[in-house]
């Protein structure tokens, strides 16, 4: 079993030698969501239990942890608010287990559902003590189509968000919150990574023909190379419902593009030690983020977020 890897380890008096810093441990999820609640909820805690055992101090769980529905209706009939029982479950989880939980892809009923009855596809962060400290509403939704094999128009039940979140300070870094298919799009990872992220997440349920063509080998490490962080991408895995088949290969990518770790098949959990000091000296000897051009092609950046040396 490891240690918990969320503290440093206190100091020796000064005639002695320090000893090593711990890394900061997390965990990464894989799931087989399905239309039942009960037993999503019931396997999620099971991993979060896992994970705590082993000395996580943050959780990641997938885009639809809470469900995936079997259709448009279904899946707006499920969907709660944020101060909704199933929310506050998971509150009750962080805090029983002094644990930070990223929850990607929660169904939310905003503010606005009795006029639009329309959802947001929303990735929340929890503290150890239960708190809400971030929602980031997906703000690209997927409408693909590929003949004969998916069709998606995630924009038919779902709004669209509005802006990029800030990056959160988390025992294991700067966090950058995304989901799924903003992977495809390099801008948000871009602008989060000027705004400070050492860590950038995608919660994610894509679709096998899809996965087994782009996810791993393409865009989780492109986007880990460009932006010189931390990739996690918690993931949906197996048969969901009898019409929708999840990728999985829930994975972390480092800031030089290596996989350093990968759920297997079914569900389960990999862990990956976080290494800032290993982050920070990759961005020291390619210095990309200051090698950058704004004269030439302009500066991506979020409205609101403050840049970060």
């Amino acid at each position: 079993m490891y240690p918990t890897l969320c503290h440093s380890s206190p100091h020796l008096p000064h005639a002695m030698a320090d000893p090593p810093t711990l890394k900061p441990l997390v965990a990464v999820g894989q799931v087989t969501s399905t239309p039942d609640k009960e037993l999503n909820f019931a396997i999620c805690a099971g991993l979060v239990r896992e994970a705590t055992h082993r000395g996580a101090c943050l959780v990641f769980l997938p885009e639809g942890f809470d469900y995936i529905g079997s259709n448009t209706a279904q899946t707006l009939s499920l969907a709660e608010g944020l101060d909704g029982d199933l929310m506050g479950r998971y509150a009750e989880l962080a805090k029983e287990y002094g644990v930070w939980l990223s929850l990607g892809g929660f169904h939310e009923r905003g503010q606005d559902w009795p006029t639009t009855q329309r959802i947001y596809n929303c990735h929340v962060l929890l503290d150890p003590a239960g708190n809400i400290v971030a929602a980031y509403r997906k703000t690209h939704l997927c409408d693909v189509e590929l003949e004969g094999r998916v069709t998606m128009k995630e924009s038919s039940f779902t709004n669209p968000g509005t802006e990029i979140v800030a990056p959160i300070s988390t025992p294991a870094g700067k966090l950058g919150l995304s989901i799924c298919y903003d992977l495809r799009f390099p801008e948000i990872s871009l602008a989060l990574r000027r705004a400070g992220a050492e860590i950038l997440t995608y919660p994610s349920a894509f679709t096998v023909p899809t996965g087994s063509a782009h996810w791993e080998q393409v865009l989780l490490r492109a986007r880990a190379i460009e932006s010189q962080c931390y990739v996690v991408a918690a993931a949906q895995t197996g048969k969901n419902h009898e019409h929708r088949t999840s990728y999985g290969h829930a994975l972390v990518v480092d800031p030089w593009g290596a996989v350093v770790a990968q759920c297997h098949e079914g569900t389960g959990l990999c862990y990956a030690e976080i290494d800032l000091n290993y982050l920070h000296r990759i961005r020291q000897e390619i210095p990309v983020h200051s090698h950058r051009r704004p004269d030439l092609y302009g500066t991506v950046a979020a409205t609101g977020l403050a840049p970060v040396p």
